[in-house]
């Protein structure tokens, strides 16, 4: 198992490059399947999706379109509680299908704040496609992701995209925080 330092902590290797992209193949699949016929907007949320973003598009076979918002609820490891929308919305959503590309979801209150805004908005659909889920920071249920990469437990997870302070998207595995045993 690799590890790497970053910041003074330890983090270890979860899902290796090929894990990965084994993943975002099958969820492709799901959506092109669930979709067919339809022609989804894809909405990448910045600055962790980017990555999983690209990939997933490559793979996926409809006809689609994709935007990008930038919202944040993140400082260092912790989320803060407060959602700020650094990148708004620039698409109508009114009587489209959508789905929302996330890199993490784990309290589920940024998922659950733009899920409703987007229905607000008139969006026929809300599904959320989110290459990480930690199911026990869960708060709220209606954030739950419909397409899931991979499950993981309460540690801080970088690489792939997903970052510390803005660094570490560029490395190709994901790596959870070491925990002391």
């Amino acid at each position: 198992m690799r590890t790497i330092t970053h910041q003074g902590m330890t983090f270890e290797e979860r899902f290796t490059p090929a894990q990965i992209q084994e993943a975002v193949t099958h969820l492709a699949q799901r959506i092109n399947h669930d979709y067919e016929g339809r022609q989804p907007l894809f909405i990448c949320v910045l600055n962790g999706a980017f990555v999983f973003a690209a990939d997933l598009m490559r793979q996926v076979s409809l006809d689609c379109r994709i935007t990008f918002v930038r919202l944040r609820s993140y400082e260092g490891t912790a989320t803060t509680g407060q959602i700020t929308e650094l990148i708004g919305l620039s698409e109508d959503v009114y009587h489209r299908d959508v789905i929302v590309v996330e890199d993490i979801v784990d309290t589920g209150n940024t998922m659950h704040y733009f899920k409703h805004k987007l229905e607000e908005n008139g969006a026929t659909s809300v599904r959320v496609a989110s290459l990480l889920f930690k199911p026990d920071a869960l708060q709220r249920e209606d954030a739950r992701p419909d397409y899931i990469g991979f499950e993981v437990p309460k540690h801080f997870c970088i690489g792939y995209g997903l970052d510390l302070d803005g660094l570490c998207r560029n490395l190709d595995a994901i790596y959870t925080l070491k925990q002391n045993k």
